[in-house]
């Protein structure tokens, strides 16, 4: 079985793949030259939308709700790996560079100072959100 499309060949298939991987994981440009992010859709075509039916592919974690899993990835996109070990103002800082929406700011408002974080799942756990079960 070939993979890729009749149109062209596999190498070129791959590069295109690679353009659009940071858009397709990040759900927002990844590019920080503007010649380099791709095009909105065009007049009269519909939005691309990540989740068209709503649900999330493969379901999600025991333990957690599709809103638990959407809101922590969320607030995961804005904040990165990098930041960790962090404290209240550094999560609130590193949100606001990445330009977050002001829900998300909010969000993240609501940690205690003081405290340090390990990882977006201990952020989480701590705004009162669930997080998988370990599977054995």
């Amino acid at each position: 079985m070939e993979r890729g499309s009749d149109k062209h060949g596999p190498r070129l298939d791959d590069t295109l793949a690679a353009e659009t991987e940071g858009l397709q994981r990040a759900g927002r440009q990844t590019r920080a030259e503007e010649w380099r992010q791709s095009e909105p859709s065009a007049e009269g075509e519909p939005d691309v939308d990540r989740d068209p039916s709503g649900t999330l592919a493969g379901g999600t974690p025991p333990g957690m709700g599709r809103d638990d899993v959407e809101c922590r990835a969320e607030l995961a996109s804005y904040l990165g790996k990098t930041v960790y070990p962090a404290v209240r103002e550094m999560l609130i800082d590193r949100a606001i560079e990445a330009d977050a929406p002001d829900a998300v700011v909010a969000t993240l408002k609501r940690l205690p100072s003081g405290r340090e974080f390990t990882n977006i799942n201990d952020v989480w756990q701590t705004l009162g959100g669930r997080v998988e079960h370990e599977r054995f």
